[in-house]
């Protein structure tokens, strides 16, 4: 892929973008100095879709028109609420529509999952997680062992990057999966890390997994939306997500799970259950006993929030029009365009701290100042002010996330250009 570093090369960039009209369909945050903020943190919360508003208003009327009745009379009725968006959860992850369900939130769901796929032995007692994983999810799985009366350090495994380097090798995930294998319950890995934006190799490690006898399950809240999966084919027991990043659902929107297809009718799986995991011809016959309902849908609680879940509809709709592997592929542009100006304009100042191949991150370069941490927050401190929306990762990176759905090449431009002015200022 052929960059120049100049701004006329982002601006012509701009103007063959096929996907460049979808800009124009997100609220973009202003700046104090500039008409719109350099907004490249969608890795976090992602923009809000312009048509979002007229739909939770479509909600709040039809609440206000039918009371109760709105469960079946409302535009978008209450009661299946949420079957609505499988079918284009379920494009997003590579998995069909009963493999998915989008409720409660991501912790959530981890715990609800690891109730049912996380089955420790006196032989196999072990969770596999990398080092450095989102604290949530540690602190999930430490719970988790906790509640099963096991000791940490015996119990928990963690796979971590080599002295000196960032992020871990799938070699050294494949010798301790074949050295301690026969002790490990569940593989808990993300599909992206979330601090250095490495993308694991979901399909290998799945199949690694699987042939030392474990349970496997992926936390993709830092891939879904940014990267193309197979879950039903890679055939992990489970993965979870928040849909409040790259999904642009809203601050703490409803998460997302996917159950794989051959434990959609295991009953006897152990799992917290609640009447909307009911098998639905049956639900309202308020009878005592459970009757669990087929498919991911059958590791429900309660009834969806419709007004959390609302955003949702706007946002999968366009990744529905847009096409992931579009977005994928600009996404590889935009980021290897912030790499290559990073590289020609500031190698001396920044280290790229994600992976230099594409195929093994998303649209996330974790950044760090040579100069250490202390002028590192200076510099991030700066690029606030001067109307750059990233964020800061401890102990000492920069997370930059160029999205394909709403960022320009002209965004990356002028945030190298800012990040220029802030090293210089700080």
């Amino acid at each position: 892929m052929s960059f120049e570093p100049t701004r006329e090369h982002a601006l012509n960039r701009d103007r063959t973008d096929g996907l460049a009209s979808f800009r124009s369909r997100f609220h973009l945050p202003p700046g104090r100095s500039r008409p719109l903020a350099i907004y490249l943190a969608g890795n976090s919360l992602g923009l809000q879709p312009a048509s979002v508003r007229a739909l939770v208003n479509e909600e709040l009327d039809d609440w206000a028109r039918h009371g109760v009745a709105g469960h079946i009379d409302s535009r978008r009725p209450w009661l299946p609420y949420h079957e609505q968006l499988a079918q284009d959860t379920a494009l997003l992850v590579g998995a069909t529509a009963d493999e998915v369900v989008n409720m409660n939130t991501l912790t959530v769901n981890l715990h609800l999952m690891m109730v049912s796929f996380y089955r420790p032995t006196p032989e196999r007692p072990c969770i596999l997680i990398e080092a450095g994983a989102f604290p949530s999810d540690r602190y999930a799985v430490v719970s988790q062992l906790a509640w099963h009366r096991l000791i940490v350090r015996d119990a928990l495994l963690e796979v971590a990057p080599r002295v000196g380097e960032h992020c871990v090798r799938i070699e050294d995930l494949e010798s301790l999966l074949e050295r301690e294998g026969h002790r490990i319950a569940l593989v808990l890995l993300p599909g992206v890390q979330y601090r250095t934006g490495q993308a694991f190799d979901l399909a290998r490690i799945t199949k690694l997994a699987r042939a030392k006898g474990c349970r496997v399950g992926f936390d993709l809240a830092h891939s879904i939306g940014n990267l193309p999966h197979a879950l039903h084919d890679w055939g992990p027991d489970f993965a979870c997500w928040c849909n409040y990043k790259y999904l642009n659902g809203g601050p703490g929107a409803v998460g997302g799970c996917f159950v794989h297809a051959r434990h959609a009718n295991a009953a006897d799986l152990p799992r917290f259950a609640g009447w909307w995991g009911h098998d639905k011809a049956t639900r309202f016959l308020m009878g005592p006993n459970f009757k669990v309902l087929p498919g991911a849908e059958g590791w429900q609680i309660s009834n969806p929030p419709i007004l959390s879940m609302t955003p949702l509809i706007a946002a999968l709709a366009m990744f529905r029009e847009a096409g992931l592997q579009r977005l994928r592929e600009k996404s590889i542009a935009l980021t290897g365009f912030l790499e290559h100006l990073l590289e020609s304009r500031l190698r001396t100042e920044i280290e790229i701290v994600s992976p230099r191949n594409p195929a093994e991150r998303g649209c996330q370069l974790s950044l760090r100042l040579r100069s250490g941490v202390t002028r590192g927050k200076a510099v991030f401190d700066e690029l606030g002010r001067r109307d750059v929306v990233c964020d800061w990762r401890e102990p000492d990176h920069i997370r930059v996330a160029p999205v394909p759905l709403y960022n320009s090449f002209e965004d990356v431009w002028d945030f190298v250009e800012t990040l220029a002015a802030a090293l210089a200022a700080r």
